[in-house]
């Protein structure tokens, strides 16, 4: 008996339930790290201290390990691979995961989730002039509209002074760039492979630094194992599944959910407040990525095949 294709809601639903469950990331960062009614933040989990300030290398590393394994039972022999351009894509993942964690720890969600989802933006820059890719009108707006965006929440922080916690969210959105042109020139390597490749040795790359510090209690343990799995691991998994009957700038549309529940789930669980300045760059932000990519504006000829 053949299994049926996935429907088109059924697909969307996948998609959507992965925003969700990604959107969550401040909440549990705010958990480990400040007063919430869980109390997992006691005693503070021991941080590597890097120009002044102290970054999570250690809900980082956990985080990023534990979605990476619990994503090794989707592998089969032949997907495991390797190409020179994963290394580069390995240590633009690290990067980007210990620069959202600790955006997110230092500063507040609403503005580490936005600014690294200016990553299409830094993308669109990079297809032009390095890839030599020819601009189109519609990605032109939205990189003025979205930079404008970035300008405005960096005026927040220079005003807040929260500037370098604000370069960090950025330095993550620049990473994630890099990350997403390595997925991209590894078209023929199977994404799960990818995926298990960029958390579990990604989070190997900061190990020297983890192992320097106090591990963290086991009720904590519980907490990063469920930050990875849960709200790293199996979205990934999600988007999968959903991408065999949803074309990608639909999915990009679908996960602009993410960014706007971020401080939702951020403000219930830490009580945490963004400033002015976040809510109108970020409004300025998604409305350049929904002009980017909802699937309403796109070109017939632009409009991507699902992925099978």
């Amino acid at each position: 008996m053949t299994t049926p294709s996935p429907t088109p809601t059924h697909g969307r639903l996948c998609i959507l339930a992965a925003a969700l469950l990604w959107s969550l990331s401040g909440a549990f960062t705010k958990a480990l790290t400040t007063a919430t009614f869980l109390d997992v933040h006691v005693p503070t989990i021991e941080s590597l201290e890097l120009v002044g300030k102290n970054v999570p290398i250690q809900i980082a590393f956990y985080r990023a390990l534990f979605a990476g394994l619990v994503l090794v039972p989707t592998l089969r022999r032949g997907d495991i691979r390797f190409r020179p351009m994963m290394l580069a894509m390995l240590l633009c993942f690290a990067l980007m995961n210990a620069a959202f964690i600790t955006a997110q720890a230092l500063g507040t969600a609403a503005n580490a989730i936005l600014l690294q989802n200016s990553a299409p933006l830094w993308m669109y820059l990079v297809s032009i002039y390095w890839l030599g890719e020819k601009p189109d009108r519609r990605g032109s707006i939205s990189l003025f509209i979205g930079m404008l965006g970035i300008g405005i929440i960096i005026a927040g922080g220079w005003t807040g002074g929260e500037l370098l916690v604000v370069g960090i969210g950025l330095f993550s959105g620049l990473t994630y760039a890099g990350v997403i042109l390595g997925l991209r020139a590894l078209r023929d390597v199977p994404s799960n492979w990818l995926t298990v490749w960029n958390h579990v040795l990604g989070s190997l790359v900061l190990l020297p630094f983890v192992v320097l510090l106090h591990a963290p209690t086991w009720q904590q343990f519980l907490v990063l194992f469920l930050f990875g799995s849960i709200q790293l691991g199996f979205p990934y998994w999600l988007m999968a599944r959903g991408l065999r009957s949803v074309s990608a700038p639909e999915a990009g549309a679908l996960t602009l959910l993410e960014p706007i529940l971020t401080p939702v789930w951020t403000y219930l669980i830490a009580g945490e407040m963004p400033e002015i300045g976040t809510f109108l760059g970020g409004a300025v932000i998604l409305a350049a990525l929904a002009y980017r990519y909802f699937p309403g504006v796109m070109p017939k000829g632009e409009r991507s095949e699902p992925v099978e």
